[in-house]
């Protein structure tokens, strides 16, 4: 097998175990056994569990990362923009697999390599809806980042009840439900005016 199928073929059969087991439980002889190949196969492609466990959540946070950015720069209707951004975060928890748990529910979240990949990927998804706020409503960029920040953040949290809570209605219908709320607050700018841009004297 070519080492490049064979690495997605690690990753596939190591995204398995880990989100059923998590990493602290998940070993290396549970992953080799389910990629079908021995121990010092799996070893030539990744020398310990964390290494695995790293290329593994930062093939995810590329793909959530890039998904976003592609979402933003789909359309130039603000509207439209929304929806796909809700829409993006539905379809990742929603993908087959559940590698999203690798990304917002990571039993090593304290470990300084993981961590830091999160964040990274935190910062480039803000970063693709920061620009697009602040290009389209002339808010100052501290304030665009706010609004990025709070609409990622309604989209994670609802998407992630809406999987935990047994898919309780279509996705499409949810993905409705939470652009609605997000775009009823993020059409009101741009602000004609910013109390905090006029002090009281």
């Amino acid at each position: 097998m070519p080492r490049s199928a064979r690495r997605k073929q690690l990753l596939r059969a190591a995204r398995e175990v880990f989100v059923a087991q998590g990493y602290h439980a998940a070993a290396m002889d549970d992953i080799a056994e389910r990629a079908g190949v021995s121990k010092p196969v799996l070893y030539q492609h990744f020398p310990g569990k964390l290494d695995l466990y790293l290329a593994l959540l930062e093939t995810h946070a590329d793909e959530l990362a890039e998904r976003i950015r592609q979402a933003m720069q789909g359309s130039t209707d603000n509207k439209v923009r929304v929806h796909n951004a809700v829409s993006t975060y539905f379809d990742f928890v929603d993908s087959e697999g559940e590698a999203f748990r690798l990304v917002f529910e990571s039993d090593l979240r304290n470990e300084p390599s993981v961590r830091a990949l999160v964040d990274q990927m935190s910062v480039r998804v803000n970063e693709a809806i920061t620009d697009t706020i602040a290009a389209d409503t002339g808010l100052t960029r501290e304030r665009a980042q706010l609004l990025s920040v709070g609409l990622t953040g309604l989209s994670e949290v609802t998407a992630r009840w809406w999987l935990n809570n047994d898919r309780i209605m279509p996705k499409e219908e949810a993905v409705r439900l939470i652009e609605s709320l997000a775009w009823r607050g993020i059409s009101n700018f741009p602000l004609l005016d910013h109390p905090a841009d006029h002090p009281s004297t």
